[in-house]
């Protein structure tokens, strides 16, 4: 009896793992085959999700369009590269640094700030002087080396299984969205003079949308709260002079858009998923046009 209590907890305890990436746990199974499969080798099906194998397999029997367009759990394309964006994103923030460094007075004309000069002079410069371009060019501009080596970091480990787990369009929606919205509260709550730059508003709402991914899959959600927890700590040491407030932004923005994302009813799966998007948007802009009404 003892031993075969024992084989019975043995086996609650174990956790399956993907049939294709053996380090990967998960407790999702093909609805067709019933092998476990991770985020990334997960094809949503009219029930449930099914593996590779079995999309392959069901388009090359003919049962129409829909098996030959296999989709990610947000309902997403299932692509041939499914970290090609992350790749894009990550050349381009090192791409925006090697010039940075080739030539500094770049960072004048690409970081963001408020205004400039101060009141009672009308500003001339900044978003408060019509340079809006700075919430996207921010996002893409790094200075010191170890902020864009832990910031690329993150967003190769974070961004690329969330790119293969959501799609490519709506893994750049969550990117930007996020990224903007944590740009509007650090222009919001800021000093005009204080120049923020740097992806991790962006990678702060990747981070987001992967615990709400993770939750939706009932995965363990313990190793990415640790990983925040460890980030957030760092955001508000004071000797670190880190925007906590792009921090905190992309975060909300990235768990209100990544539950939209994989929660969204099927039948209305893209307009409530682009559809928060734009709001969350559209509170950004809000944000900053009230700013931008106390600076001018």
């Amino acid at each position: 009896m003892d031993q075969a209590e024992g084989r019975a907890q043995d086996a609650a305890r174990s956790v399956p793992v993907c049939y294709r990436h053996p380090d990967r746990e998960t407790g999702v199974r093909c609805t067709r085959c019933e092998r476990p499969i991770c985020p990334e080798c997960m094809v949503s099906a009219s029930v449930g999700f099914q593996c590779p194998d079995c999309v392959r397999e069901g388009s090359g029997t003919g049962h129409g369009p829909a098996a030959s367009r296999p989709r990610t759990v947000a309902g997403g394309t299932v692509t041939a590269d499914p970290r090609l964006l992350t790749k894009i994103l990550i050349g381009i923030n090192l791409a925006v640094f090697i010039a940075v460094q080739a030539d500094s007075s770049l960072l004048n004309h690409l970081v963001l700030y408020g205004a400039f000069p101060p009141k009672p002079f009308a500003p001339t410069s900044g978003v408060a002087g019509g340079e809006w371009y700075r919430f996207v060019t921010s996002m893409f501009t790094h200075q010191e080396y170890w902020h864009i080596g832990f910031n690329m970091l993150s967003l190769w480990w974070i961004g690329g299984p969330l790119e293969a787990a959501l799609g490519r369009a709506r893994y750049l929606a969550v990117y930007f969205v996020s990224g903007l919205a944590g740009g509007a509260l650090t222009y919001l709550l800021t000093s005009p003079q204080t120049a923020s730059l740097g992806a991790s508003g962006a990678i702060f709402g990747l981070f987001g949308a992967t615990a709400v991914l993770m939750r939706r899959l009932n995965y363990d959600l313990r190793p990415v709260i640790a990983l925040l927890v460890i980030n957030l700590i760092f955001t508000f040491n004071p000797t670190m002079n880190i925007a906590w407030q792009a921090h905190i932004g992309g975060l909300v923005a990235g768990v209100v858009t990544g539950y939209a994302m994989v929660h969204a009813p099927r039948e209305k799966r893209a307009l409530v998923q682009y559809g928060t998007c734009a709001v969350v948007l559209v509170l950004s802009v809000a944000l900053a046009l009230v700013r931008t009404a106390q600076l001018t």
